[in-house]
């Protein structure tokens, strides 16, 4: 088996299937694999090789998706590549295999084990996009820069930016991955871009939720004054919003600390 490796990072990934493609029109698909990251645990029976980013060999992947399957396709293969699951990306190489057989329709084969993987670690990730996209809360630093932390399992920091980009395109605001330790940087009327942060400008920027203004307390009175204490259902509560997204929401920042 030859096990092929590469970062995390899209174009990389891409790069991954492009050398593990070629493999395979020697050895068959069967025998290869694809993972992320550090393998932990190495077999003498396999071959690793590891891949590094080629924008030559990025280029063609994503081309050929878009016109020999599809656009929507590419964006199922977009959504996949940012799953935490240690299965994804061979899940997008095996989608692939059959996707440049059957064209776009692969993306109704619901029945294939292969395409209803990909589309499952899809939705996840899309899933988990959509609920940050109600759960950010922005802090008001000198009502200049909103700044907002998040712990999202899947990468979708960028897609959830994407979403207040549209919002608020004349604000300066930045959207900071605490498990990633970057974020997305948008100054006013500008485009955004992503920005890796070292130990010391992290732990910086986490010091800024501590700061609060009215519009703070005001948040929290309106939270307060629309519950109905008579319906409080803590079950119903944790299952349409988990304790781990609560961590960076002001009106339950408040509660824990009271």
């Amino acid at each position: 088996m030859y096990v092929f490796i590469c970062d995390y990072g899209f174009a990389e990934q891409m790069c991954c299937i492009y050398d593990a493609w070629v493999m395979a029109l020697k050895e068959g698909h069967d025998n290869v694999k694809l993972v992320r990251g550090p393998v932990n645990q190495l077999s003498i029976l396999d071959e690793y090789i590891h891949v590094e980013r080629d924008d030559i060999k990025y280029q063609k992947v994503i081309n050929s998706i878009k016109q020999k399957i599809s656009w929507e396709a590419y964006m199922y293969v977009y959504y996949a590549s940012l799953s935490a699951d240690e299965g994804a990306l061979d899940a997008i190489y095996r989608f692939l295999i059959k996707g440049f057989r059957a064209g776009g329709s692969i993306v109704n084969y619901h029945t294939d084990a292969d395409v209803s993987r990909l589309l499952k670690i899809r939705l996840n990730v899309a899933n988990e996009a959509h609920h940050f996209m109600e759960f950010v809360r922005f802090n008001s630093i000198d009502n200049r820069l909103y700044i907002s932390h998040i712990e999202p399992i899947n990468d979708v920091t960028a897609i959830v930016a994407d979403h207040f980009e549209d919002r608020m395109p004349s604000e300066h605001w930045i959207i900071i991955d605490d498990i990633r330790k970057y974020g997305v940087v948008h100054p006013a009327d500008g485009e955004s871009y992503i920005r890796w942060f070292t130990n010391d400008e992290f732990e910086q920027l986490k010091k800024t939720e501590l700061y609060e203004d009215k519009y703070t307390d005001m948040w929290r009175t309106f939270f307060d004054a629309i519950s109905i204490r008579q319906r409080y259902n803590p079950r119903c509560q944790n299952t349409l919003m988990p304790k781990r997204k609560r961590k960076h929401m002001t009106e339950f920042v408040q509660n824990a600390q009271k």
